[in-house]
């Protein structure tokens, strides 16, 4: 049997890099798959095809940062779908900046995105996530949210408050059987990172122990983990997928 069969999983920001990584192996372990998407149809329609091949999906374009756009979209995929027993909040976005440059609408978008997005999608859940009394919500945070970064000021800011918006949620909901956890990822290699010139990237590679850049599968597999009854016990946690390099 499949790691998540029976289950329906909805993740935000999955039309590239960790996000779509995560609905690919999602699907592939048996997940019925609701996904959003902020602005490339195209993309969003050739993984909905693809994924519709092997489980049922559907993507919906939404902005997490909304309020009411994340109370809409939970009612449209309870309806679709009937039930969701994992969120994965993976929406984000980078605006960086030394803290001397950094315009204060580049921090409230940044917050906005990263770590309200979070609380609102998060809020929309709990209600059918207790009334079912299960649930898995895996939100996605960085280890710069553990160990801060220059120039990163308001992307630690975020994944930081993602920290301690976990460990909250978990105090409160646990007793309903709905677990909360982080995952922090590394540098993970994306379209983001393909950008960047061979040279700084080999300078990432060489300060990881494990001396190589993770995979979005890598951290979709720690998602698999955390979704599944696999981690039943776990609640509360951050796990960092970063080959090392926090330790």
């Amino acid at each position: 049997m499949k790691l998540l069969e029976g289950k329906v999983a909805l993740i935000t920001g999955a039309t590239r890099g960790i996000g779509k990584g995560i609905a690919e192996v999602f699907a592939a372990q048996g997940a019925e798959v609701a996904f959003t998407y902020a602005g490339s149809v195209e993309k969003a329609k050739e993984l909905e095809t693809a994924l519709s091949a092997i489980t049922k999906v559907k993507a919906y374009q939404s902005d997490a940062s909304d309020y009411d756009a994340a109370q809409k979209l939970v009612e449209d995929v309870m309806a679709e779908f009937g039930k969701i027993d994992i969120l994965i909040n993976n929406a984000g976005i980078t605006k960086d900046n030394l803290m001397l440059r950094m315009s204060k609408e580049d921090w409230d978008k940044v917050i906005n995105v990263n770590l309200d997005s979070v609380f609102n999608l998060t809020k929309a859940v709990v209600k059918p996530m207790m009334k079912a009394k299960a649930g898995s919500i895996i939100n996605m945070t960085s280890i710069v949210g553990v160990k801060g970064n220059a120039g990163q000021a308001n992307y630690a800011a975020s994944k930081a408050g993602v920290i301690g918006f976990t460990k909250s949620i978990a105090l409160e909901l646990g007793s309903r059987n709905i677990r909360c956890n982080a995952i922090a990822p590394g540098f993970i290699e994306t379209e983001m990172t393909a950008a960047l010139d061979e040279k700084t990237v080999q300078s990432w590679r060489d300060g990881i122990p494990l001396k190589r850049g993770g995979q979005p599968e890598d951290v979709a597999n720690a998602c698999v983990f955390l979704g599944s009854d696999m981690s039943s016990y776990i609640s509360g946690q951050v796990l960092n997928v970063c080959g090392g390099m926090l330790t």
